[in-house]
């Protein structure tokens, strides 16, 4: 792994708790080898493109990096019935990223439909040079996950496959297929291969109590967190 550059952003709005203040240490690399990254998730970094970054919260440790136990994993009602409303008509295709102009569109309805109804920032439309960079020019080791109903597209996912784990990047949907629960469903389908492929974990991002957005990652059981200490944990709500 080469490191570009490394700095920490000063403290701003939240993007998460809207009372507190975040501040992340941001790294730019280059090379990244599937074992380093593997070792940066251990100790609570993510990674989005060409960037890691993890939490420098001055004076808040809400974001915990959670992951999922997978060979324990057991589902909730909900998580079954999500999977059960999705496994005989959607279709999922597994590659790698890619961008097309249903991507794009579907990316935008996503984030205007929680701009509306979850409060999210608004942005302008995502172009191409910001998405490709942001999902398509990404290590050989990340996969695509799209889901189709009837021909389609309906959902994008990226995750990274890694030698003992599978990390969760993002998921957007149509919003008009709510009632499917297609987040639910893109994870379990995650879980699915990882206990096919005999790897440990689904790593998820952070959670964090309080954010409507991310706490739903809690229930996908067993679970653990990295605590201050950096140990991990198991936890519940």
């Amino acid at each position: 792994m080469n490191s570009l550059f490394r700095y920490t952003a000063p403290p701003s709005p939240c993007g998460y708790l809207p009372d507190q203040r975040w501040s992340l240490e941001y790294e730019m690399v280059s090379n990244l080898s599937a074992a380093e990254y593997e070792d940066r998730l251990e100790k609570g970094w993510r990674r989005f493109g060409a960037m890691m970054f993890h939490p420098q919260c001055p004076a808040c440790q809400a974001c915990q990096p959670i992951r999922v136990e997978v060979l324990k994993f057991a589902p909730s009602r909900s998580q079954i019935r999500a999977a059960r409303k999705n496994q005989d008509d959607i279709e999922v295709r597994i590659g790698p990223p890619k961008i097309s102009r249903a991507r794009l569109d579907l990316y935008d309805r996503f984030h205007a439909f929680h701009a509306d109804f979850k409060g999210w920032p608004e942005h302008p439309p995502k172009d191409a040079a910001s998405y490709r960079e942001s999902y398509v020019h990404n290590p050989a080791f990340t996969e695509e996950w799209c889901f189709y109903l009837q021909g389609k597209l309906v959902g994008v996912g990226y995750a990274d496959r890694l030698p003992h784990s599978m990390s969760a990047i993002y998921f957007f949907y149509d919003p008009e297929m709510r009632p499917r629960s297609l987040g639910t469903y893109n994870v379990m389908c995650l879980l699915r291969e990882c206990a096919r492929a005999g790897l440990e974990h689904l790593y998820l991002g952070y959670y964090v109590a309080g954010c409507r957005s991310l706490e739903y990652k809690a229930t996908f059981t067993p679970n653990q967190v990295l605590d201050a200490a950096g140990k991990w944990r198991g936890f519940r709500m």
